[in-house]
């Protein structure tokens, strides 16, 4: 029996990341476990208890404090712990970095490896991106160009459809605050997109920086992944929050009127119900074949006849 394991109780089992609240936003705080739960706690000492297990990601701003024992149960859970800037825009590090089944990640780094199969996997997020076949003869870095031009395009329509006064996409983030309202807007919305597909990534045992359109940064996967949904998801929702707050009616600070409308948006695309699938056939557009996991492959913590929880999970 581990040693945090109660008596008399069975582990506990993961919960499918597609039956998961996407999103929580945490601050000014203590996260401890006290009496088997995940609290957060204030500086009054006012516990709150948090459900760990049923969310797919923890975004810690400012002023959090992780005891080791709140790490271990997010861990167990396969929650992502995911550690941001003020008002959730800058993304500082994350919790289980790296997948956690080998299978899974030789395969997509074989994927990224192979010049071939690389091209074809971008030529699929292409596709799946603008609902088109990806131009012939084209290489990664021109098809990387063309869809800078499209993004361009579609920032500029979706500023006009939120009449929204849009110059271009600027964003430094150790000085968010001089980037202008529509800029702040998108780079709040793009951070709970990044947070939740990091977390998708992770309990479907891949890892966030091998990368296909993406290279070189520790997030590349999850940068391909998120560009693939942002535009039916987070970017409406960054623009007409931008517009409103244009027009004097917001009754909030932009970021977090635009973290409530990004929660709703996951909610009603299914985003979640959707993610792992979307990524499975992402790389299997590269059209080489999974490897088996290895015989004396390390097994998972406890074993359970009927897995609840996604393939990455370590719990």
């Amino acid at each position: 029996m581990p040693p945090d394991a109660l008596p008399g109780l069975p582990p506990p089992r993961p919960i499918p990341l597609k039956e998961r609240v996407s999103l929580l936003f945490v601050e000014r705080c203590n996260l401890d476990v006290i009496d088997g739960a995940f609290v957060a706690v204030d500086a009054s000492g006012v516990r709150t208890h948090i459900p760990v297990g049923g969310i797919a990601c923890i975004l810690l701003e400012p002023g959090v404090r992780v005891s080791h024992a709140a790490v271990n149960l997010a861990a167990r859970a396969g929650t992502l712990l995911v550690w941001v800037g003020e008002a959730g825009v800058r993304l500082y590090a994350a919790g289980q970095p790296g997948g956690a089944r080998s299978d899974r990640l030789l395969w997509q780094a074989r994927l990224a490896l192979d010049e071939a199969a690389r091209l074809k996997v971008v030529r699929q997020m292409f596709a799946l991106r603008f609902g088109e076949p990806a131009p012939d003869r084209r290489s990664i870095d021109q098809l990387r160009g063309i869809e800078g031009a499209r993004v361009r395009r579609l920032y500029e329509l979706e500023a006009r459809r939120h009449g929204v006064t849009w110059r271009r996409r600027r964003y430094d983030p150790h000085h968010f605050d001089d980037a202008d309202g529509p800029n702040r807007a998108l780079s709040a919305a793009t951070s709970c997109l990044y947070g939740l597909a990091e977390a998708a990534i992770l309990a479907a045992g891949y890892a966030p920086a091998i990368g296909f359109l993406h290279t070189g940064k520790p997030q590349s996967f999850v940068f391909d992944i998120a560009d693939l949904v942002k535009f039916e998801t987070v970017i409406p929702v960054a623009f007409e929050v931008a517009g409103r707050a244009e027009r004097g009616r917001l009754a909030m600070p932009v970021e977090r009127a635009v973290r409530h409308g990004c929660r709703d948006a996951f909610r009603r695309t299914k985003l979640l119900d959707r993610l792992i699938p979307l990524i499975d056939g992402v790389l299997e557009a590269g059209d080489l074949p999974r490897p088996d996991p290895p015989a004396d492959a390390v097994g998972p913590a406890f074993h359970d006849e009927a897995p609840s929880g996604d393939d990455g999970h370590r719990g």
